[in-house]
């Protein structure tokens, strides 16, 4: 089962990948999370309450994680993805 620490992630995608209402496996075996919402964010519009609602101690360290597809300036759009585990 998920903790449900962790409730937003960032993403930088060229078009979404899910959508709200939507229901995803993540992690070993079958858990679950439902995703509540999908926004276009700047990485500066980011809040430190985001910063630890995606599991990440700063924002550098998020910046780092979500950089996998490319560079991420403080204008680069992400795609903010609220969820809960199912």
């Amino acid at each position: 089962m998920l903790a449900g620490d962790i409730t937003v992630s960032f993403r930088l995608w060229k078009r979404p990948k899910v959508r709200a209402g939507g229901r995803y496996p993540v992690g070993p075996g079958r858990n679950l999370i439902e995703v509540d919402s999908v926004d276009l964010v700047p990485f500066a519009g980011i809040t430190e309450d985001d910063v630890r609602r995606a599991g990440e101690p700063d924002r550098e360290a998020l910046r780092t994680r979500a950089a996998h597809a490319g560079p991420i300036g403080d204008d680069t759009l992400l795609y903010r993805v609220e969820f809960h585990p199912v």
